[in-house]
């Protein structure tokens, strides 16, 4: 008895697939609730796998910042993720995607609008058969706004207080990132006007780029980085744990860009995905030995932390078109990326432009530049590409940066001078990562 109760489940599981196949075969057309279920457990999937970029982007930044700020790199990669899952259900999401509800048409959608997840136990005459649950559509959704918070979090990293960057946060997951987003993914103006943006390129990672970049500026380098017209590097903490935060983000990058092909119900749409993957794993190896054999020609001495970015760049390269490339387009767009940040960290270094982990070079340089080379393999021309690039940097900075000066002449943005000596670890949360090392 318990046996047969144990093997039905099993027995429906393998029986809704061949029941929609078989209806596939008579019809030629696949059936709704076998799309529904499916691209439902493509959105869940690519979610849990975004969802891990948290911890990717944690362990990153956590190696990169010098010891006496780690935990201050922690507390906020899980606060921001948290505000931005609150912000996202309390205003983001029906913001990004108004449906028929926008306020300003092409432009705005309703502010105040939270999400409503289907019933419990919703059946199919009620589902959104030909798309997924409104659960897996939000937490996919949700968790990608997250990441545009922790490419914020890295460059203002050693300097900021919490307080005001979580303040920050507030409004960059809440309603900046999702009105710009739904001028593309949410049928707004510029998806009118053709422009294309397959996982994010610009949207999450440009948006990210742009953002950190109005902080560093407004904020200032860290004491000691450029003195005497010179650039002290100031070395991380463990780049051990800089190197898993890079495997983890690669990891989470396969949901990021496969779970972006929004279905998995179809043997093409299958398909498309594993193609997604292939190419999204080949650009982001490109991007790494590009920054590699760069670094060895340039320094004489290969930099473990432009190999770390350069295969992020490679990953953000190829993501505003990860499906239509072949794998030797793949690798020459995220081979590109890698080059760029290896020129992009030292630029930003001449203009004093303070950016801890390389998030602007990564996300914001080589997000432009995937967004560019969609024309190559995509259906936009490079006029759409432009108009998509320049209206979310000015959208973008300029109101970062409106933002950050605000919050810098009410609450202040900045530490103290001896709480950045001494470290954010101890002057803004009272405990350190690392206790028994700095006890001598």
């Amino acid at each position: 008895m318990n046996l047969m109760k144990s093997l039905i489940p099993a027995v429906a599981i393998v029986a809704l697939p061949q029941m929609g196949l078989a209806q596939e075969a008579a019809t030629g057309e696949p059936a709704l609730h076998t799309q529904y279920i499916f691209t439902t457990l493509l959105f869940l999937m690519g979610g849990f796998l975004v969802f891990f970029m948290a911890a990717g982007f944690a362990m990153l930044e956590g190696g990169l910042v010098r010891s006496k700020n780690v935990a201050m790199q922690m507390i906020k990669n899980i606060a921001l993720f948290s505000i931005a899952a609150i912000m996202y259900w309390l205003i983001g999401f029906n913001l990004m995607y108004p449906g028929d509800g926008w306020t300003i048409s092409g432009w705005l959608g309703p502010f105040f609008s939270t999400t409503v997840l289907d019933p419990v136990g919703v059946g199919a005459d009620a589902a959104a058969l030909d798309y997924a649950s409104i659960g897996s559509d939000f937490f996919f959704q949700l968790v990608f706004v997250a990441a545009t918070a922790s490419i914020v979090s890295g460059a203002v990293a050693e300097r900021i207080k919490l307080w005001p960057f979580l303040a920050f946060v507030v409004v960059l997951t809440g309603i900046l990132y999702p009105i710009s987003g739904s001028w593309k993914w949410g049928g707004g103006w510029l998806d009118a006007r053709g422009f294309s943006d397959f996982a994010g390129s610009t949207i999450v990672h440009s948006v990210g780029g742009w953002a950190a970049l109005a902080g560093a500026i407004i904020l200032g380098p860290r004491i000691g980085k450029y003195k005497d017209g010179k650039v002290h590097p100031m070395p991380g903490s463990n780049l051990a744990l800089a190197t898993l935060g890079t495997f983890i983000l690669w990891l989470g990058w396969f949901g990021f860009n496969g779970g972006s092909q929004l279905a998995m119900g179809t043997v093409g749409d299958v398909s498309d995905v594993s193609r997604i993957f292939a190419n999204t794993n080949m650009a982001a190896a490109s991007g790494a030995v590009a920054a590699l054999i760069l670094t060895q020609v340039l320094y004489k001495k290969p930099d473990l932390t432009m190999v770390l970015n350069g295969a992020l760049a490679g990953l953000v390269s190829i993501t505003a078109e990860p499906l239509a490339p072949t794998l030797f387009g793949a690798l020459w767009i995220g081979a590109v990326g890698g080059i760029i940040v290896v020129f992009a960290v030292p630029m930003l270094d001449k203009f004093k432009i303070d950016d801890v982990v390389g998030a602007i070079p990564v996300h914001l340089f080589a997000g432009i530049w995937g967004t560019i080379a969609v024309i190559f393999y995509g259906e936009a021309n490079l006029g759409s590409q432009l108009l998509g690039i320049i209206a979310y940097g000015v959208f973008t900075f300029a109101a970062a940066l409106v933002l950050w000066t605000i919050l810098k002449s009410t609450v202040g943005i900045r530490v103290s001078e001896e709480d950045e000596i001494n470290g954010l670890d101890m002057a803004e949360l009272g405990m350190e990562a690392y206790p028994e090392f700095s006890k001598g």
